[in-house]
């Protein structure tokens, strides 16, 4: 590719598209940014809107923890009397005649039983947001994952049709030598080879193509027919922060550890409440007693409490203890692994952004003018098939190094971003 082509970058991409997607008919194609694709997604993603409903779900249950008891209501009285239906009244003597009695049982927990239960509500509130934070991030990583996979194919699709109209001018000069006796037959199967071998690795290209333009409709809930075109270029720097400050990102903002250490308040907070347990409920029962009691028209107020002599909810609370202890291992276990994750990713961005360091971008230009006159020579014939073919095979590696190279950085700056827990790196 000569310089002047980055010009017409643009152009080119809107050529590999048109037959790229010409199976998509009547289409939707739709020049895009990655943040033009994250603000679709964070509208229309169901995944995202069906935990949004859970998350409300959680919240609904701190207001319900919030409730009392509800009060139990008797009542007795007198339904069938010396051979009659409800018998009330008055006898003679303006006694009462006929029994009603009426109780109304109220429970009142006692030990902060219910504000233990609206804290614990509360701590799953939170988990079902951070859950949500975890989901988002998992959709996210994916959905710049496809972006830039995507932007790589839309790359090899653009070298390999310049190599394919390459091969096609020098196939279709050989078979008029052919004809002409110039040449041998061989030397033209050779080349029709390498064109066959070329459009395999399109055809591989653009099915990898279609299944990240799958995989994004998905993710955007957008119609089979809708195709989408970056149109931005993989940067070959990114800025790295220090290893600590990822680290310390990654224990502020990573869902995973953050539902860890949640899950860990939530057995503490439960163990608050079994001991709460142990301390016995009081229920209070006002009562009304028209004619059974040794008065008539007897007001009375009952009051009951379990003695705790034999359970005390030690079993519970015991367990309890142990449920912390668990989560506490856990916590401790997933702190040391997401360090060691956080530290995998940073070493990897290193790696792969010293492999772009230096002059990268001047090789890639002249390799390219060095194929261009490798071209020209052979048309010339002052090269032979042979060393074409070795040339031809190196510039497609070259390229397609260079190309993989941008994506892995790319995928690796995300990955340091889906374990910080935030996007640290731009």
């Amino acid at each position: 590719m000569k310089p002047s082509s980055y010009m017409s970058f643009a152009f080119a991409l809107l050529l590999i598209l048109g037959t790229c997607i010409s199976g998509h008919a009547q289409g939707d194609t739709v020049q895009v940014t990655c943040a033009e694709l994250e603000k679709t997604f964070l509208e229309k993603n169901l995944l995202l809107l069906a935990q949004h409903y859970q998350v409300d779900a959680d919240k609904a249950l701190i207001a319900q923890a919030r409730l009392w008891d509800n009060p139990v209501l008797s009542t007795d009285q007198n339904v069938y009397t010396n051979k009659r239906f409800f018998q009330h009244g008055f006898n003679p003597d303006g006694s009462p005649r006929g029994q009603v009695f009426v109780q109304v049982e109220q429970l009142i927990q006692l030990g902060g039983k219910r504000a233990k239960n609206v804290a614990i509500a509360s701590t799953n509130a939170t988990i079902s947001e951070w859950q949500f934070n975890d989901l988002m991030r998992n959709l996210k990583l994916q959905l710049r994952s496809n972006y830039y996979t995507l932007i790589q194919t839309f790359n090899l699709a653009q070298l390999y049709r310049e190599e394919d109209q390459h091969l096609t001018q020098l196939i279709n000069g050989m078979s008029a030598q052919l004809q002409a006796g110039n040449i041998a037959r061989k030397d033209l199967l050779r080349l029709q080879a390498l064109q066959l071998t070329l459009h395999q690795k399109i055809s591989e290209n653009d099915q990898q193509m279609e299944d990240m333009e799958s995989s994004l409709r998905t993710l955007l809930q957008a119609a089979p027919t809708s195709v989408y075109v970056p149109s931005e270029k993989m940067a070959n720097k990114v800025t790295v922060p220090q290893l600590q400050e990822a680290i310390d990102s990654a224990l502020r903002n990573n869902p995973e550890y953050k539902i860890e250490n949640y899950r860990l308040q939530g057995e503490q907070q439960n163990l608050g409440l079994q001991k709460a347990m142990a301390i016995p409920d009081l229920t209070i029962s006002p009562s009304y007693d028209q004619n059974s009691n040794f008065a008539v028209n007897y007001w009375g107020l009952g009051l009951s409490i379990p003695l705790p002599v034999f359970n005390r909810n030690q079993g519970n609370i015991k367990s309890a203890r142990y449920q912390i202890k668990a989560q506490e291992a856990v916590l401790g276990n997933k702190s040391i692994s997401l360090q060691n994750d956080v530290a995998a990713a940073y070493n990897k961005l290193l790696a792969l952004q010293r492999m772009n360091a230096g002059n990268q971008d001047k090789f890639y230009l002249d390799y390219d003018a060095l194929y261009d006159n490798i071209v020209q020579s052979y048309k010339q014939r002052q090269l032979s098939l042979v060393e074409f073919i070795d040339y031809h095979q190196a510039y497609l590696d070259v390229m397609g190094q260079k190309s993989n190279l941008a994506l892995q950085l790319q995928l690796a700056k995300e990955e340091l971003n889906f374990q910080s827990g935030t996007d640290l790196v731009k």
